[in-house]
């Protein structure tokens, strides 16, 4: 009679887990949304730009005789590019929470 009611009791316990398990398994949603996916790639087209600024500064002369530089898009635009892409743009859409706006069935 004692191992019945074991038995009886481990039985329970089993199909207690097995229904918790069941319950506890959830869709896993990617936490970036539409609008932070639109920030990174507006960042990554800042930083491109930035490179590709830099780039035209690329000459054989890397400098006039003078000692001032070819290209001022080079010396100074780009590297703000560059800085406002990776410090600004792209954390701001890896860290800014836009709240889902929960479709409605009419």
């Amino acid at each position: 009679m004692a191992k019945k009611i074991v038995k009886e009791k481990k039985e329970r316990i089993r199909s207690r887990k097995s229904g918790v398990a069941a319950k506890k398994e959830s869709k896993w949603n990617f936490p970036l949304g539409k609008k932070n996916m639109i920030y990174t790639l507006i960042g990554i087209g800042v930083i491109l730009l930035g490179y590709a600024l830099m780039a035209t500064g690329m000459t054989e002369e890397a400098a006039i005789v003078d000692g001032t530089w070819n290209n001022p898009l080079a010396i100074s635009v780009a590297p703000m590019l560059l800085v406002i892409g990776y410090c600004v743009i792209i954390p701001f859409a890896i860290l800014k929470y836009f709240k889902k706006e929960e479709k409605t069935e009419a």
